[in-house]
């Protein structure tokens, strides 16, 4: 069994703070009620670390194609251990091709470090100030997601996923990565600025994750920055594992104890067929045509697959 330690770090000097929300009086009341919401919550913030590494185990069984990923972090959380340095790695880059599990990874990541997981999708991302904040000069003005999350919550180190980041785009004036520069790199990160704020925030704890299913519209010097890995699909054994772990979890959610415990080799074959993140609402609908049926027993041909339009099936 794994606990989780956890120690505080200060993300932001409450004289700083202080000092802005005197400078905003009379400025903008929504500025003013953040400062003073930032001064309620205090500075300081919780850093978690899994005590071992079975606190990655669970990881493994349900995400087995993530096996290259997970064995750096087993060893970087040695090393966090070794030095008591806290388990800050630097940041990853998951690469493959949709519905491999690479954002479900990264949620069940942050569920196994105790700490918060904040998801940006960048496939719509025209603007940096999503994650920078916006000037409290302009109109509608507000926090970006990265200070927001570190105000707002718990944790220093929130998992922070940019869902599709080779999708954003932007302008010379504009670019939505920019702000990446900064922030992935830990000594330019520990002095922060939202634009909305404009006060030094320490984001050098957060623990990025970037999704994609390619490298191309990736900057090579944000490349550089990161850790990068190629995310297969699951080999047949693998999926067979997860279908069977999806089944038996779905049993227990709906209380389906008359069912057959597992899978029968037909249904699991069937099921090769079927993305990782395609096959939780899969089996759903499989043992609703079972039980419309009148069995207490999933059949290969009740797993019907949906190929997406204009697209074949996915397959391992």
């Amino acid at each position: 069994m794994s606990i989780t330690l956890a120690r505080t770090r200060a993300v932001y000097d409450l004289a700083d703070v202080q000092g802005a929300l005197e400078r905003s009086k009379g400025r903008s009341p929504e500025l003013e009620a953040f400062y003073e919401r930032m001064l309620d919550h205090g500075g300081e913030r919780f850093v978690t670390t899994p005590s071992s590494s079975s606190a990655l185990a669970p990881l493994a069984e349900e995400c087995p194609n993530f096996d290259e990923v997970l064995g750096d972090l087993t060893r970087y959380l040695g090393l966090a251990h070794a030095g008591d340095g806290g388990f800050n790695v630097m940041p990853i880059l998951l690469l493959g091709d949709p519905g491999v599990g690479k954002t479900h990874f990264a949620r069940r990541l942050a569920k196994a470090m105790q700490t918060d997981c904040e998801l940006i999708s960048m496939n719509a991302l025209s603007a940096g100030f999503v994650i920078t904040g916006s000037s409290a000069s302009w109109k509608g003005a507000k926090c970006g997601k990265v200070a927001e999350r570190l105000v707002r919550g718990q944790f220093a180190n929130p998992v922070v996923v940019l869902d599709e980041v080779e999708k954003a785009s932007g302008s010379a004036q504009s670019d939505p990565l920019a702000a990446l520069y900064q922030l992935l790199e830990p000594e330019t990160a520990r002095v922060f600025r939202d634009e909305y704020i404009d006060i030094e925030i320490d984001a050098s704890q957060i623990f990025w994750v970037l999704t994609a299913n390619r490298t191309d519209g990736i900057p090579a010097p944000l490349l550089n920055r990161m850790a990068v890995y190629e995310v297969p699909a699951p080999t047949p054994d693998q999926a067979a594992g997860i279908a069977q772990r999806i089944y038996g979890a779905l049993l227990r959610e709906l209380n389906l104890g008359r069912f057959a415990a597992r899978l029968d080799d037909a249904a699991i074959d069937k099921l090769a067929a079927v993305a990782p993140r395609e096959m939780r609402k899969t089996l759903l609908d499989s043992l609703g045509y079972a039980v419309a049926a009148g069995r207490a027993a999933v059949r290969a041909d009740d797993i019907r697959l949906k190929p997406a339009p204009g697209k074949g099936r996915i397959g391992f």
